[in-house]
Order: structure tokens, then C-alpha cells, then sequence
């Protein structure tokens, strides 16, 4: 047989690998900006995804605050201190120096503003500069309270591109602060990589008590415990003292300062705020420093939650984590072992599917992780049966045997996000699949899996094969970049009449995504409405916000607020919402994303 798509070729040198698999995917294929990132050639006919149109700015609402947040993540150890900073040592100007921590000197231009944070700009994928508008409080309030997980992996997708524009600091915000609460809700999505692109945005000394405590957790998201010797003397300031001794410990043991890191973890031992198992972590840092006087075991036996400090510390020094532990872990833990490339290869396969399904992970580098998977020394019999699978999606001889290879993954797993997965592993496959290949009379998922993976112009080939009120055709009615004839309220009717999800709430979200797309009239909407009673002209508060933001062209608020309407899994989402987030999106410029979302939503219910 004929070697598959490069993703699916063992051979890849490690450096392509390690490429693919550390970087997040910033768009899917078909809303990847210009220039933004190449795939690889397959030697499967070339799908033509349809690029985003470019985003004008939105509006926003204003609600009260908010009481301060908590720490973005699991807290990483004990209670916090005010306290000095111990042994310090002379700077080049007789400032004093904590051990192990950076000094340096920068010339005035090339230091960083706080006025715009934010590595894209629109030339290379970001929004614009006003994308959020002018009031910062708002924005960082619902930062706040998005917890995160949210029910659209497109949402995802978009919000993790609006948090890491290059945005103006509204008057209203410390520019810090702002960029600690887009860092740290990223971090609450699992997206460890595009939160360290934020916090690094900020020069170190320019860092806010916030933007500090976010940063320690966000390089032990990215196990890179040196990251956080930058902040130290800011952490021990204003932040958890016994935490930032710890980390204080480790800086000197990689500046190869083994008297202060041995005095600094035994001060934190004889405290008594800190469990001697993160104390052990720490040791086990500072003995692969070379600094540690002896070797460390960890046993795991008594531990009964895995924190951001015990993640980042484990995985730095390849401490196996329990089976048990990873089960009960946090949903957006599962994204940063993902994007970890230390992490062992095993936990990083149980970890993908999820962080697929979300957005963490592009398809092109989902298929190229279980593709490295595959490679390695006695794989796991299941995943070589996936791995056979997928090169049958891609290159088996006929259509025929490609779509049944397809199937067979789509119905493997019977785990939600699972199934969802294996529809984005097997996009760039369905998209090259020939319209003439019988496929049944309603391939839904054959179309879901184009439009999971963004490739919308390959499913809209396959209109003329479909029935109007079918599950594939009400995918098509919102998911392909131009409308369909016949779409109706008998249209819609002949769709519920197929509907087994419950309470018919795949019909109300075609009714949402439709109506929100503008490609039903009036008339049509108010009578499909009446027959689902469902009533998608509900006012609330955050409904008038999302309208508000639009109405001001401001596209990153309404991602923003997209994503706040969009939190858990699709059966929490009111139809309502699905309806005022694709009529917003579709208004600031961001239609792409809308249809995305709406094609989601059908697929996932």
C-alpha cells in the first residue's frame, strides 16, 4: 500500500514531530488566516477550505464587576505570606538579587508597552487592536466568571484567537492585569502554550501581583519550573510565600546556588504550611539540577488530588502520575498534557481525544500525535488498530473502503468527546472523499467530520446527493458558506419529524443557527418556532450584552461573550443562545465561525 499523508507516516524526523505536537492549533483548516501556518501535503486529493473573512470590531453591555477571582486553576500549595526574600546577593547596581533569579538590563526600545499585549496582530491571524472596546473591567469581569469549559470546540477555537490578539489596554485596566486574566482564563480552556504567549507578552518587571500569580501557574501548565525564576522576588512580595520559597529553592539549584536552595526548602519544611510531598517534588527538581543532595523517591500512595504544582513538577522530571490521580484530574489538566511533549506518551493518547474535542488540538495534530503514538516501541493494541484505521480513511484503493475505514472510527468509541474525535482525526479524509462513493442515504457524519475540521466548500459538493429535512441536509442549511434553496418551515418539519434527540433539540438548533444566519424569513422562523415552542427572542441580560457588543463592532468582546453563553456541554446551551451568538458573530465579521458553531451544535446533540 502506498504511504498515507505525512501524518500518518512513522518516518517523520523528531523535529517535525515536536513541531506539530507542541504547537496548539490557532484556527481549524478552514478559518486558518493567510499565511498562518502550513499543513502538510497528502497524497490525497488537496481539500480547498474556505478562508475567514476578516473581522470587523464589535460592542459590549455593562455589568457590575465583580468580587476578585480566584486563582485561575487548582491553588498550586499553602497560604499566603508576606515575608522577605531571604539570602539575596548584589546586583551590578547594588540592587539586591534573590538567588537564582534574573537580573538584566533593557535599552528603552526594547521594552514592551502595557498600552497593546498580544502576540497576532491581523496581518498573522489576530483580531484588531479594539476587538474588545474600551472597557477593561467588563472584559476582565467576564474573563472571570467564564469557567472555561466550554460546549463548542469552534467557540474554542475562536476565543483562544481573540485572548491572544494584540489588543489595546482599554483606559479603564492596568494593561497586567488584563493580560493575567486572558492568561489565566486560557489556562481554564487547557490552553498551557497560548497562556505562556500572554504572560511573556509582559516584561517580567512590569508584571502586576495578578499577572504574577498567574504566571506561576502558568509555566507549571508548561512544566518549566526555570520560567517562573523571573518572578520570584515579585511572588515572595505579594504572592503565596511558602509556594515561591519553593520556587526560589529551585532557581538557585539551576543557577547552580546549592547552599540557598538547600536553606530555602529547609525553611519551608520547618513551616509546616507545605505537605513534605511538594517539598519532595521540588528536591526532585533541584536533583536533576545537579543541586539536590540526594536522590528523591515520590510515592504517590497518600496524594489525593493532582494540583498545578504537582502537574508541572511531576511532568519536568517524567514522575510518572497514577492512573488514579489522571482520572479525577481537572478537564483543562487533560489539555496541558497534551501540549507537554515530556508528558509520558501514553497519558498524552488518553488525554487527546478530549483536547480534541475541545480544541485544544487542530485534526492535522491530533492525527500526527497518534501517528507518533504508533511509532514508538510496542504500541498499544488499540491504538494500532486506530492507527490502521486511519490509514485506511486516507489511502485505502476505493472510496468505498475509505468511508467504511471511517465508519468503523466513528463508531469505535462510545464516549461522547470520543466520537466527536474520531470525526475531527478523519476531516482532511472525508473532505477528499469522492462525491460518486455510496454513502448512504444520510451520511451526517461524513459532513460533520468536513465541518469539524473547517472544510465547508468539500461538504457543500455534496448537496446534490441529499435529501432536503435529512440530519445531513440541516447540517449543510447552516454550515455551508452559501444558503440552500428549499429552506423553509416545511423544511424544518420534515427534520424534527427524524429528530431522536431529546426534548428535539438538534430541530431548535437548526431553527437557532438558521434564523441567527439570516437565512430563514420571518414568517418561516415564527412558525418553525411556535411548532418547537421554543421562543429565541428571550431578553436577558447577556443576551443585550452580546447584542450590545456586536452593535458596537467589537468581535473579540462578542467571542468573549460567545463563549460566557456557551459554558458546558451542548445540552446546557438554550437555543436562544445558539441564536443571538451566530446573528452576533455573522455581524462583527466573524460568519465563518457562526456557520462552525451551528454545524456543531447539530452534530454534537
Amino acid at each position: 500500500m502506498k504511504k498515507s499523508i505525512p501524518s500518518l507516516t512513522l518516518g517523520l524526523s523528531g523535529a517535525a514531530i515536536a513541531a506539530v505536537l507542541v504547537l496548539p492549533a490557532l484556527a481549524q483548516e478552514s478559518l486558518l488566516p493567510e499565511g498562518f501556518g502550513n499543513p502538510a501535503e497528502t497524497p490525497a486529493p488537496r481539500p480547498s477550505p474556505t478562508p475567514s473573512p476578516t473581522a470587523t470590531p464589535a460592542p459590549t453591555a455593562t455589568p457590575k464587576a465583580g468580587s476578585p477571582p480566584p486563582p485561575p486553576v487548582t491553588a498550586t500549595l499553602g497560604s499566603s505570606a508576606a515575608s522577605d526574600t531571604g539570602d539575596t546577593e548584589e546586583g551590578e547596581e547594588g540592587e539586591e538579587v534573590a538567588p537564582g533569579t534574573l537580573k538584566y538590563d533593557l535599552p528603552p526600545g526594547a521594552r514592551r508597552l502595557l498600552t497593546r499585549i498580544g502576540p497576532l496582530t491581523p496581518e498573522t491571524g489576530g483580531l484588531g487592536p479594539d476587538a474588545f472596546g474600551v472597557r477593561g473591567q467588563y472584559a476582565a469581569a467576564i474573563m472571570r466568571g467564564t469557567r472555561g469549559e466550554l460546549a463548542s470546540r469552534w467557540g474554542q477555537i475562536l476565543l483562544r484567537r481573540s485572548l491572544v490578539s494584540a489588543i489595546d489596554t482599554p483606559d479603564t485596566i492596568n494593561g497586567a492585569d488584563l493580560a493575567a486574566e486572558r492568561a489565566a482564563l486560557l489556562l481554564r480552556m487547557g490552553e498551557s502554550i497560548a497562556a505562556r504567549w500572554i504572560v511573556q507578552s509582559v516584561d517580567y518587571d512590569r508584571a502586576s501581583p495578578r499577572l504574577v500569580s498567574v504566571a506561576q501557574q502558568t509555566f507549571l501548565a508548561n512544566a518549566d519550573p526555570a520560567g517562573m525564576c523571573a518572578y520570584v522576588p515579585a511572588g515572595l512580595a505579594h504572592g503565596d510565600e511558602q509556594a515561591w520559597r519553593l520556587a526560589a529553592a529551585i532557581c538557585a539549584g539551576l543557577s547552580g546556588e546549592a547552599g540557598p536552595a538547600g536553606w530555602a526548602i529547609g525553611r519551608v519544611r520547618s513551616s509546616g504550611k507545605i505537605s513534605n510531598f511538594d517539598i519532595l517534588l521540588a528536591e526532585r527538581v533541584l536533583g536533576a539540577t545537579g543541586a539536590g543532595r540526594r536522590s528523591t523517591t515520590i510515592e504517590w500512595d497518600k496524594v489525593d488530588r493532582l494540583t498545578s504544582w504537582r502537574f508541572g513538577m511531576a511532568t519536568a522530571t517524567a514522575v510518572p502520575i497514577p492512573e488514579p490521580l489522571r482520572a479525577s484530574e481537572p478537564a483543562y489538566m487533560r489539555g496541558w498534557t497534551v501540549l507537554a511533549p515530556m508528558t509520558d506518551m501514553t497519558q498524552r493518547i488518553a488525554a487527546a481525544p478530549d483536547a480534541a474535542a475541545r480544541g485544544v488540538l487542530s485534526s492535522e495534530a491530533y492525527v500526527s500525535l497518534l501517528s507518533a503514538a504508533a511509532g514508538q516501541e510496542e504500541p498499544t493494541e488499540a491504538l494500532t488498530a486506530q492507527t490502521d484505521a486511519l490509514r485506511n480513511a486516507f489511502g485505502a484503493a476505493s472510496g468505498i473502503e475509505r468511508y467504511t475505514a471511517m465508519q468503523g472510527l466513528w463508531g469505535a468509541d462510545a464516549n461522547t468527546p470520543g466520537r466527536y474525535a474520531a470525526m475531527i482525526a478523519t476531516a482532511r479524509a472525508a473532505a477528499a472523499l469522492p462525491v460518486s462513493t455510496e454513502v448512504g442515504d444520510d451520511p451526517w457524519q461524513l459532513v460533520g467530520s468536513m465541518f469539524a475540521g473547517g472544510y465547508d466548500r468539500n461538504a457543500i459538493d455534496w448537496v446534490p446527493t441529499i435529501s432536503v429535512g435529512s440530519r445531513t441536509w440541516g447540517l449543510l442549511a447552516v454550515g455551508s458558506p452559501r444558503p440552500l434553496n428549499g429552506t423553509n418551515a416545511s423544511a424544518i418539519g420534515n427534520f424534527a419529524g427524524g429528530d431522536d434527540s431529546a426534548g428535539s433539540l438538534r430541530s431548535k438548533f437548526l431553527l437557532a443557527g438558521l434564523a441567527g444566519l439570516g437565512r430563514i424569513d420571518a414568517g418561516a422562523a415564527a412558525s418553525a418556532a411556535s411548532d418547537l415552542d421554543v421562543d429565541l427572542g428571550k431578553q436577558t441580560r447577556w443576551s443585550r450584552a452580546i447584542m450590545a457588543a456586536a452593535e458596537r463592532r467589537e468581535p473579540g468582546m462578542v467571542a468573549l461573550l460567545a463563549a460566557a453563553g456557551m459554558q458546558g456541554d451542548w445540552s446546557k446551551v438554550p437555543p436562544y443562545h445558539l441564536y443571538y451568538i451566530v446573528r452576533s458573530l455573522r455581524e462583527v465579521g466573524l460568519g465563518s465561525e457562526a456557520r462552525m458553531i451551528a454545524a456543531e451544535a447539530l452534530v454534537r446533540v
